[in-house]
C-alpha cells in the first residue's frame, strides 16, 4: 500500500466511524498530522496535533507527570501512555495518540537504541501501547514511525468495524 492510499483509507475510516482524534508527536515531529493533514476534509476527524518534543510541554501541555519522565524517561511507555490520554482529554476527541522515540544520529544509549519509538492510542476505556525498533537515518526512523502510526491508527479503526 502507498503511503498515500494508507493515509486516504485512514482518513476514510474516522469518517466512516465519525471518530474523532487528537495527536501527540514527539520523535516524528507532527509528521503524522501532516500526513493527516495531506487528505481533503481532514478537519472532519483530526482535532489536534501538538508536537510536544521537550519535557516541559510533555508536562504542561498533555499533564505527563514529572514523575513518569524522571523515573521512566520520555521514550518509554509509561510516557506515551500518559500522552495519549493528555492529548485525548485536552482536544475532547474519541481517541488520543501519542508518539516518542529517538530518531537520532545521537541520543541513543545501550538500554534505548536510537531508532527506539513507543507509540500508545487512548480509546474510551483503555489505552495500547507498542514499542518498535526502527533502522536507518533520522529521517527514514521519522518516516517508518508515521507509517507505523498510521497503521495501528488504521487497525483500530478496522477493528471497530469488525465488532
Amino acid at each position: 500500500m502507498k503511503n498515500d492510499d494508507l493515509e486516504q483509507h485512514v482518513a476514510d475510516l474516522l469518517i466512516c466511524l465519525k471518530i474523532t482524534i487528537a495527536i501527540a508527536e514527539s520523535c516524528t515531529g507532527g509528521l503524522i498530522c501532516h500526513r493527516l493533514t495531506n487528505i481533503s476534509g481532514s478537519s472532519n476527524y483530526l482535532e489536534m496535533g501538538a508536537v510536544t518534543y521537550s519535557n516541559r510541554s510533555k508536562i504542561k501541555l498533555l499533564k505527563v507527570p514529572e514523575e513518569i519522565i524522571k523515573k521512566d524517561g520520555a521514550v518509554s511507555e509509561a510516557c506515551v501512555r500518559a500522552m495519549a490520554i493528555g492529548v485525548k482529554r485536552l482536544a475532547d476527541t474519541d481517541l488520543g495518540f501519542a508518539i516518542s522515540g529517538i530518531a537520532g544520529p545521537t541520543g541513543g544509549e545501550p538500554s534505548k537504541p536510537v531508532g527506539t519509538v513507543h507509540m500508545a492510542m487512548a480509546g474510551n476505556e483503555d489505552v495500547q501501547s507498542w514499542k518498535y525498533l526502527f533502522r536507518g537515518t533520522r529521517a527514514e526512523i521519522k518516516e517508518k514511525a508515521s507509517q507505523q502510526a498510521l497503521i495501528l491508527i488504521r487497525n483500530y479503526c478496522q477493528s471497530l468495524i469488525h465488532e
